[in-house]
């Protein structure tokens, strides 16, 4: 069935470009767009650092070949040397192969449940928008009944009970990840139905599933890449966070939170390269994926015009700022 395009409908006061391009806060936002991110110093540092640390866990273990299998006590807790540019643990392995097969479980955990629970998030959320009445009203009850679960805590409760493996903690963090973001689909959704491209749409004759898929969904895209960058660090933190605490994967699954935990037995023995090459590594992924995800936020929110974004710049010109997760 043909239906208006957004874009031929009149520009209003408050729409960007046109009426058909909507911002995530339903007007006076920005857009995400290749030039805005690659115009946003924090974005680009952060990406620069997500991809460093990607090529180290990925690429790294295929030019640098190290056992891990096989315990050597002839080399074990070895300062870094020769051989062994970041030493050697209590088990005699390297650590700066520890290293990066460790990142490739935290980086694949992190990106599996920030997609997943992205896409369950925006098709719930959209379409309870979109229902209205008393389903929304139905669907949002389960949305607040998820949420009041603590998800660290059933993680523990689950650790406690079963032996946990990455697949199993991919899918416990997907649950219970995925309804903050259907909340905040639902509320753009509330927003943009009443939009004059929707309501034109509507009025040629669209059906309000056809709207929901050729204008409503695209139009929320923009904040749904900014809870995913946060979902990612999230992730990566409560794998590391259950590994520390000694009930993550058992071995030989190996991760930053693992290494941690191993190492800062250690540390007073004063084998510090157990313990500082995973801390830095942990610090510098979460950290990277929340400064993109806070800086996309202010790309959404509009906050790159103007006397602010200028006073902004000047205090993040080494493309970095104090952690904020809260959605604007």
């Amino acid at each position: 069935m043909a239906t208006p395009d957004a874009t031929v409908i009149g520009a209003t006061a408050d729409a960007p470009d046109s009426a058909g391009e909507v911002t995530a806060r339903g007007g006076g936002g920005g857009r995400l767009t290749v030039s805005a991110f690659l115009h946003n110093r924090r974005v680009t540092t952060g990406a620069a650092i997500v991809v460093a640390m990607g090529l180290f866990c990925f690429i790294g273990p295929l030019v640098y070949h190290s056992n891990l299998s096989v315990v050597n006590l002839n080399i074990i807790n070895e300062p870094p040397g020769p051989g062994h540019p970041l030493g050697t643990d209590e088990y005699g392995t390297d650590v700066l192969r520890r290293l990066m097969v460790g990142g490739q479980s935290s980086l694949e955990l992190g990106f599996a449940v920030g997609l997943a629970s992205t896409i369950i998030g925006i098709l719930y959320g959209a379409i309870s928008g979109v229902v209205g009445g008393i389903g929304d009203g139905i669907l949002m009850r389960i949305i607040d009944s998820l949420l009041a679960v603590p998800t660290f805590i059933l993680l523990i409760i689950v650790a406690s009970m079963f032996s946990l493996n990455l697949l199993v903690i991919i899918v416990i963090l997907s649950v219970l990840s995925w309804p903050e973001v259907a909340r905040l689909v639902r509320g753009q959704v509330l927003a943009l139905r009443d939009r004059e491209f929707a309501q034109a749409a509507q009025n040629m004759g669209a059906t309000r599933w056809w709207i929901l898929i050729k204008h409503m969904i695209p139009n929320t895209l923009g904040i749904c890449v900014v809870t995913a960058t946060f979902g990612i660090a999230d992730a990566i933190y409560a794998l590391s966070a259950l590994s520390f605490l000694g009930i993550g994967p058992p071995p030989p699954f190996a991760d930053w939170g693992t290494m941690l935990t191993t190492g800062v037995d250690n540390l007073f023995n004063g084998y510090w390269w157990q313990v500082y090459p995973p801390m830095i590594a942990l610090v510098l992924t979460v950290l990277a994926f929340r400064q993109i995800g806070d800086a996309l936020n202010d790309i959404v929110s509009g906050g790159q015009s103007g006397a602010i974004f200028k006073r902004r710049r000047r205090r993040r010109r080494f493309g970095l700022a104090p952690m904020l997760t809260q959605y604007e």
